[in-house]
């Protein structure tokens, strides 16, 4: 090649490199642009990388992650458990009943007295007022008949008779306490003759219809009654056991086991009977199986973190809270940037005693105590019983409002420094208007600074709502927020047992507000021309 030839070419070579750097060509007013410019500043920053990492998995995992969960929000969850009921209280008649056959001569009054003198011994009384002797008699041990001027008006004891069906009258509910408290065992009522065996069993012609006893068996909750036997078998057990003694040991109550043969099942049936002082019964306890919440489950294939105090699974709840918390922290900072810019910039741009004037309310703004603000509202809320959505909705209005002054301070120093620059003069002149003026020039110049102050912003808004959910201030149920799923650890108990219901949920406001900071760290270094790169 000879020398000419040569030259042409490295000459034509360097030509072809100085035009693909040339400041003329296209591609490299693109690459210069600002916004590239920006986000190539930004993605050098690896920190900030992985903060926006972060936020990318928080989003997915709370908004998407609820949709292809196969649980709800507010789905509980159920297990079997056995647990040991109460199902009834025995205890032995220490009272006394009062058998009524002539209802307005055997009053209260007459009772009472009655009982009085039943105590003292006494065989006849009178009442004041009144010229009518009534007499005491007792008619078989611890049956006590009671007339007035020689007609029987009722009786007193202490013995209950019960009919397997219906209630009894008078006349057979006498007649039977009697026969068992007495030596005859056999009575006849309108022809009709009845029985009362050793064990208190009441038959009528050879048919057992009910029984007489000195105990008391009350059913509890489902259970509507029991049986004859059952009753018997367990008032032997009482007494055979030396009554309350044995169930009181060295002044501890004790449990002690009852087995019931069932006859109809053939299958025994194990009770624990407790005694308790304070109201002289005894509380009849069983083993059932419940169907119950699944509260507190641990971790498990059917629940990756558990269950929570409701019965709901734990990372479901984490996903729904996710967005109540995010939401109320974006739609807190948009409320908040948009006073912000609207009064700082027209308190920037006017100056004057416009400026005078907003600054003024932001100083009052800055001086108001925002928490016990917030405390007091919720606090009134929940006096009102506000619904819980209309309570979100407040609560981001309230935050949103007081958070206003911070940005439109920000906003009026950038457009006191930028309303004097060239480029405002030459708009000014043009007879563009202040609105336009305002939001179409001064504006979009402090948008970087905004987006900064936006982002560091989202992270102090979840954390607000955090802490008041956490108080039971914010969000209520049974909607979900990474504060208010934190605020069921009040308990001592649930904080060092059941780490799950708390754990997961302070690490996803730790990432998020964490990954908000570095994201908004990294903006701020992006935006600024001076940072080092």
């Amino acid at each position: 090649m000879s020398e000419n030839n040569k030259y042409d070419v490295e000459k034509n070579v360097n030509v072809e490199e100085n035009d693909k750097y040339s400041l003329n060509d296209d591609r490299r007013v693109k690459v210069l642009s600002p916004g590239a410019m920006v986000a190539k500043r930004f993605f050098r920053n690896r920190i900030a990388v992985v903060g926006l990492t972060v936020l990318v998995i928080m989003f997915i995992f709370s908004f998407i992650g609820g949709v292809i969960s196969p649980y709800g929000e507010n789905q509980f969850f159920y297990r079997y458990e056995t647990r040991l009921k109460e199902i009834a209280g025995a205890k032995e008649n220490t009272d006394y009943r009062y058998l009524i056959k002539d209802a307005d001569a055997f009053t209260p009054l007459v009772q009472a007295t009655s009982t009085l003198n039943i105590k003292s011994h006494a065989t006849e009384f009178q009442i004041a007022g009144s010229r009518a002797v009534y007499t005491i008699e007792e008619t078989a041990e611890g049956l006590y008949l009671i007339r007035i001027e020689g007609r029987e008006i009722g009786a007193i004891t202490k013995s209950i008779l019960s009919l397997d069906s219906g209630t009894a009258d008078y006349e057979l509910n006498y007649n039977a306490l009697k026969a068992h408290l007495g030596d005859q065992k056999t009575f006849t009522i309108d022809g009709v003759s009845y029985e009362v065996d050793e064990t208190g069993g009441l038959s009528r012609e050879g048919t057992e219809i009910g029984y007489v006893s000195e105990y008391v068996v009350s059913p509890i909750g489902a259970v509507t009654d029991f049986t004859r036997d059952f009753k018997e078998e367990l008032q032997y057990f009482l007494e055979s056991n030396d009554e309350a003694g044995h169930f009181i040991r060295d002044g501890q109550n004790e449990k002690v086991q009852f087995t019931y043969k069932n006859p109809e099942s053939g299958e025994d049936e194990i009770y624990v009977v407790a005694y308790n002082a304070a109201d002289s019964r005894w509380v009849i306890k069983r083993y059932q199986e419940e169907h119950v919440y699944d509260l507190y489950s641990a971790p498990n294939d059917e629940h990756w973190l558990g269950t929570d105090g409701y019965g709901m699974d734990m990372l479901t709840r984490l996903m729904y809270g996710g967005r109540v918390s995010l939401v109320i922290g974006f739609i807190v900072v948009i409320i908040e940037t948009g006073l912000g810019i609207v009064l700082g910039g027209i308190s920037g741009y006017f100056g004057g005693a416009v400026d005078f004037l907003i600054m003024r309310i932001v100083d009052i703004m800055f001086c108001i105590p925002s928490t016990p603000i917030l405390i007091i509202i919720g606090a009134a809320m929940d006096a009102l019983g506000v619904d819980p959505s209309i309570r979100m909705l407040y609560l981001m209005l309230i935050l949103g409002f007081l958070g206003w002054p911070g940005i439109a301070h920000m906003v009026r120093g950038q457009i006191l420094s930028l309303r004097e620059q060239e480029f405002m003069t030459a708009a000014e002149a043009t007879g563009l208007s202040a609105k336009r003026r305002i939001f179409k020039h001064l504006i979009p110049n402090v948008i970087p600074q905004l987006i900064v102050s936006a982002t560091m912003g989202l992270g102090s808004a979840i954390l607000t709502e955090a802490t008041l959910s956490f108080l039971g201030l914010g969000v209520r149920f049974p909607f979900a927020s990474w504060g208010n799923i934190i605020n069921g650890v009040k308990d001592t108990y649930v904080l060092t047992n059941y780490w799950w219901v708390w754990i997961p949920a302070g690490c996803c406001i730790l990432a998020t507000v964490l990954a908000f900071n570095l994201v908004g760290d990294g903006l701020r270094d992006a935006f600024d021309p001076k940072m080092k790169r």
